[in-house]
């Protein structure tokens, strides 16, 4: 079946097309995205902004329209942190509801962490024994461990490389002292929620998802995104404390030359790189792996198991939804039914 994943992120908002079958990998087919930072859309309230919630909108449309042109049979549509923790957060997904076809779930952060574990032991397998996941969104920082599919625990805090720029470093190239105290805020963020991970024991596998991650361990030498997600990728904490130390003396045009680091990323990489340093040092851990797959795919082979335990085949979506969308919009061949 082909299945579209739309995910709201804080920096992107990305239709994920792929081709999915049970007990098969989910092979990518189609990617449509926009560099749509939402965490930039709020107001001195934290509410998105009228101007967020209508570039929203559009893109929703338009990813909507792909899916359907590319004959997806089935839609997961989500929303993480950057809608959850809006005061209006309701709000936008109301009028998102109202005004196009799609449905999307908010994600709450224990969630997250969950389902991104989840893609993290499918991707290792049980032979990596016990997993301790972390992931750097933009809104938020998530922490998952755990002998089985899904964690023991899995907490989220508000530590997104986004987030933290746009309130502890608004110069550019930082101050020493806003750097300072971003390293304190995070260190008094973290220690309450490493500490509830201490009866767990040690992890014998430490993995690192998300963009930030990947950038990082490409910053520190890792293979390029070219060679392919099979090659082994990992980060070291002292590769990357050098990077951190190196980063906070740099302006956002000067990081933008570094490997694997994007012009809409380049800002917030030193902020990602201080939580990736200070949850590695929280956690005592001197090396992780990167993992390729992350929430998006967790939210993938969750569907599948689903259909593969009810038997269920995929829902009318593209039947529905043609019926649902703005006449501007339908498709007179398309055929599908919001699931999200």
């Amino acid at each position: 079946m082909r299945l579209g994943v739309l995910d709201i992120g804080s920096n992107t908002v990305h239709l994920l097309l792929v081709d999915a079958y049970a007990g098969a990998q989910p092979a990518a087919y189609a990617s449509h995205k926009r560099p749509l930072a939402l965490v930039r859309h709020l107001d001195e309230a934290g509410r998105i902004t009228p101007e967020g919630q209508q570039q929203l909108i559009g893109f929703i449309r338009e990813a909507h329209d792909v899916a359907l042109a590319h004959g997806a049979e089935d839609l997961l549509a989500f929303a993480t942190s950057a809608i959850r923790e809006a005061p209006n957060g309701q709000e936008v997904l109301d009028a998102v509801a109202e005004r196009t076809a799609v449905t999307l779930m908010e994600l709450p952060g224990d969630r997250e962490a969950a389902v991104t574990f989840f893609a993290t032991r499918r991707w290792f397998g049980w032979g990596a024994g016990t997993i301790l996941n972390l992931d750097i969104g933009g809104g938020s920082f998530e922490m998952a461990m755990g002998d089985d599919e899904l964690p023991a625990r899995n907490v989220s805090v508000p530590l997104g490389a986004g987030r933290l720029t746009r309130d502890w470093l608004p110069d550019d190239p930082p101050s020493a002292a806003s750097v300072k105290a971003l390293r304190s805020h995070i260190k008094a963020t973290l220690k309450p929620e490493v500490a509830s991970f201490a009866d767990l024991g040690r992890p014998t596998l430490v993995a690192g998802t998300s963009k930030t991650f990947r950038s990082l361990a490409r910053i520190a030498g890792a293979a390029p995104s070219g060679a392919g997600p099979y090659v082994k990728r990992t980060l070291d904490r002292h590769d990357l404390s050098l990077w951190a130390q190196r980063m906070s003396a740099m302006s956002a045009a000067d990081r933008v030359n570094l490997p694997g680091v994007s012009a809409l990323r380049a800002r917030q990489v030193l902020a990602g790189a201080l939580v990736a340093e200070a949850a590695m040092l929280a956690f005592d851990v001197e090396r992780l792996e990167i993992c390729p797959w992350a929430l998006r795919e967790g939210l993938i082979l969750r569907r599948l198991d689903q259909l593969v335990i009810t038997g269920a085949a995929p829902s009318e979506w593209r039947d529905e939804n043609q019926r649902r969308l703005p006449t501007e919009l339908r498709r007179p061949t398309a055929t599908a039914e919001s699931t999200a």
